[in-house]
């Protein structure tokens, strides 16, 4: 990951937010104050992956030993002896440090010295500290801080010697509401009626209405699915449309504007399908996790598995908790302390997911508005799965009985003899060495044609087939694969083709062998995987061979037309006119009733069963370099509790890691969930957060103006129920909040940034503000609701 970009700003920020704290204190916060410096100016060369000279500045351990030189970095308490601060103030430039870009600003320098002369002590960095609801500051002007928020605020301008800015007129008051609960403007009529109001609590009742307003979950959700990189189509070549997504953003907006807890909302999109309880919402959440950008045809497979997996672990790691896991995919995190290790253990919590596709099982799953329908849907499904399984049996019994006679009839012997299969029990998601496991059954085929009909269960299995090939004539033969999910070929014992099927339906592979008249040896392998369609097709021809058929056809015809092809052909001459009818019905009957019964869908996750595939440490973050093997365990920086995930059962549809995975990110005691969510409130009502950078909480994002004000903003948050609009009335209530945005010399002066708040900031209207405030005024805004989206054309 590269930190060059974004240091210089960290470091300006770092030291604007400091400057009053310092001033007023003299006392230095090491994570507020200098580990910014740290991350921006040092640990490119004195980092967890390279200590230049010996030194690092990751942990104060490897900061306080002795250089290569042999004089140590920091000194605690003299920072005359300290070697850093000779290095980065020296006006030698062999010397100083560091050696390329901008040399350490006077201010810069100035904290570090002062922060070594205060014992260097190395405290947690600021947001991974417990959360604690601190005490509200004394300040002297109490009639104007009546609220806790002001208190918070009022005590830092007081430090700085300012004053806050006056209330706003009513008229920008009544814009400024309407247009951060609904990004719509107020039409003039609403203007007035708010002017025009004299009662004490209008200001109240206003934020109240408009919080009540459907508009209210449109637009905060709008906010909310940029977090989670909402998007309707997949990217790429094709750019596919994602189906049934609209789905997931309609439940987003009912559920804010239902006010539900947040830790609900969470552990329903991460964990919704596995709760004691599932609704048609708790499915429709889980779509989350389909949200992210998807190659339907990616030259690597494996690779692209892990990259859908790190987008994962990206877009929890900072949309719900403020930090770049992700940084950590190929190495230890060069500034947070977060190892490869805890990487590969979050990924372990997602790894049994489904790949995306396009539609299908795999990503798809009816809903429901109640039980009943649920039940009615349910019996419906199971009566057209006897009628199929009937009528799949009457198929094969058909085909059975016609191979045996146009062998006899017209061939008077098998292709394949001594055809003898092994069966296998297990989850896989590419073919396994099957003679390194141990069959559960093994039989004879006395019709010669490979049958996966003799599985023993619907998904999950796999086949090894292996017989001799009777080639009638010396040649080059012709020889066809197609299967779902994967196959291999093998004559003679080479390989001549393999099938990787898992992701989806392909096309028909073929290849040449050259064959001498007499016996080959022929084997096939064969895995059908926990979801999805199955099918196995292969055949053969040469020299005056025509193609023929090595396989049954199994529950996808139109992949294997082989048989069809010949019981039309020949049917009524070796069966008779009516058992071919009949055949021919049933065909139709089958195709009919595989087509999905009319029921209303939803984008939602799904796993590929209780067993989940093992996870290691990839080297370089490559699937070819596997290491260490890893569980799902939380990131050690949090000192969580190991999780707690159930043993999977055979019956179980998931292995309940998500389970585990959404109590924690939802718990009152992950000291992140609620600071970065609070931010983000914070961050919608005044154009930036009290931390700066919402999306990185960690060494290399800006620390907070106001960092009590956010702890108590966040426990506040959780001691209301998770209510996002208390906390939206909470800020909007607050004399911060109402302050006109007109300067005054004295606060440009002195915070010219307005860091500290003294005024209300302008701010610009979003591209999705400035279009609806544009078709509003003019009378051609749609403001229907829910429903597919619309593209024009």
């Amino acid at each position: 990951m590269k930190h060059q970009s974004i240091s210089a700003y960290v470091i300006v920020c770092a030291l604007l937010l400091a400057g009053p704290v310092l001033a007023a204190d003299k006392q230095v916060d090491f994570a507020l104050h200098v580990q910014p410096i740290l991350a921006a100016k040092c640990v490119k060369c004195h980092g967890s992956g390279k200590a230049s000279g010996g030194i690092a500045f990751n942990t104060r351990e490897r900061a306080l030993v002795a250089a290569e030189s042999g004089e140590p970095a920091i000194v605690p308490g003299k920072p005359k002896e300290s070697e850093l601060l000779k290095r980065i103030s020296s006006s030698d430039d062999s010397v100083r440090m560091p050696p390329e870009g901008k040399p350490l600003s006077a201010a810069e320098i100035d904290v570090l010295r002062s922060w070594i002369a205060e014992g260097a002590e190395w405290s947690k960095h600021w947001s991974l500290r417990p959360l604690q609801k601190p005490a509200v500051p004394k300040v002297k002007e109490e009639v104007w801080s009546a609220q806790e928020i002001d208190r918070f605020v009022l005590g830092k301008l007081e430090e700085a010697g300012l004053k806050p800015s006056p209330r706003a007129e009513k008229t920008a008051l009544v814009r400024r509401a309407y247009y951060d609960l609904t990004g719509l403007p107020p039409n003039p009529r609403q203007v007035d009626d708010f002017v025009s109001d004299e009662r004490p609590d209008r200001w109240e009742r206003l934020i109240d209405t408009l919080l009540a307003s459907e508009h209210y979950g449109e637009h905060w959700g709008r906010k909310w699915l940029d977090v989670v990189r909402y998007a309707e189509t997949n990217s790429f070549e094709r750019d596919n449309p994602k189906p049934h997504v609209w789905r997931y953003r309609d439940y987003v907006i009912r559920s804010l504007n239902a006010d539900k807890p947040y830790d609900t909302f969470l552990r329903e999109q991460l964990a919704g399908d596995e709760l004691p309880v599932v609704t048609a919402d708790s499915l429709i959440a889980t779509g989350f996790y389909r949200l992210g950008v998807w190659d339907d045809e990616p030259a690597d497979r494996d690779l692209a598995l892990y990259e859908g997996m790190d987008d994962l672990v990206t877009t929890i790691g900072q949309g719900f908790l403020g930090l770049t896991f992700n940084c950590a995919r190929c190495h230890d995190h060069k500034i947070d302390p977060i190892t490869q290790a805890d990487y590969y253990q979050l990924v372990a919590f997602v790894r049994n997911i489904t790949p995306m596709q396009t539609s299908g099982p795999n990503i798809e799953e009816p809903i429901f508005q109640n039980e009943d329908a649920r039940k009615q849907y349910e019996f419906a499904v199971s009566s057209r799965a006897e009628m199929l399984n009937e009528m799949q049996r009457e198929i094969t019994r058909l085909e059975r009985k016609f191979i045996a006679a146009f062998d006899a009839d017209r061939v008077a012997t098998r292709d394949i003899d001594e055809l003898k299969y092994s069966f296998y029990r297990d989850t896989w998601e590419k073919l396994p060495d099957f003679d390194n496991l141990k069959a559960e059954d093994q039989g004879k085929i006395e019709s010669g044609l490979l049958d996966i009909s003799l599985a023993t269960r619907e998904f999950s299995f796999g086949f090894v087939f292996t017989g001799t090939l009777k080639v009638p004539a010396d040649g080059e033969y012709t020889f066809y694969l197609d299967s779902d999910d994967g196959s291999r070929l093998t004559i003679d014992g080479k390989t001549v083709m393999e099938y990787d099927g898992i992701h989806g339906e392909g096309s028909e592979k073929s290849a040449k062998v050259t064959l001498k008249a007499g016996r080959a040896s022929i084997r096939v392998d064969y895995f059908q995987g926990p979801t999805g369609e199955k099918g196995l097709s292969v055949a053969w021809s040469g020299p005056d061979l025509e193609r023929r058929s090595l396989s049954m056809s199994k529950l996808a015809p139109a992949k294997q037309i082989d048989i069809v092809r010949l019981f039309k052909g020949n049917g009524k001459e070796i069966l008779g006119e009516e058992e071919t009818d009949r055949y021919k019905k049933a065909l139709a009957q089958l195709e009919e009733m595989k087509k999905d019964l009319p029921v209303e869908k939803a984008l939602c996750v799904k796993e590929m069963g209780p067993i989940v595939p093992d996870v290691f440490i990839l080297g370089r973050g490559m699937p070819a370099n596997p290491g260490a093997k890893v569980e799902p365990v939380f990131p050690a920086l949090f000192e969580s509790q190991k999780p707690q995930i159930p043993a999977p059962m055979t019956d179980q549809k998931s292995a309940g890691r998500r389970t585990a995975l959404a109590n924690w990110i939802a718990s009152r005691d992950n000291m992140l969930t609620a600071r970065v969510m609070v931010n983000r409130v914070w961050q919608g009502h005044f154009g930036r957060g009290i931390a700066r950078s919402p999306n990185n909480f960690g060494g290399l994002g800006v620390p907070p103006t106001h960092p009590q004000l956010l702890d108590w903003l966040a426990s506040n948050f959780m001691d209301g129920g998770w209510k996002l609009k208390r906390l939206h009335k909470l800020i909007m209530m607050s004399q911060t909040y109402q302050q006109s945005s007109r300067g005054n010399p004295q606060g440009l002066a002195t915070d010219p940034a307005n860091n500290l708040f003294w005024r209300h900031d302008l701010r610009r209207l979003s591209a999705e503000e400035l279009r609806d405030s544009i078709l509003a005024v003019d009378g051609r805004l749609n403001l229907k609701r829910g429903g597919p989206s619309i593209y024009p054309e």
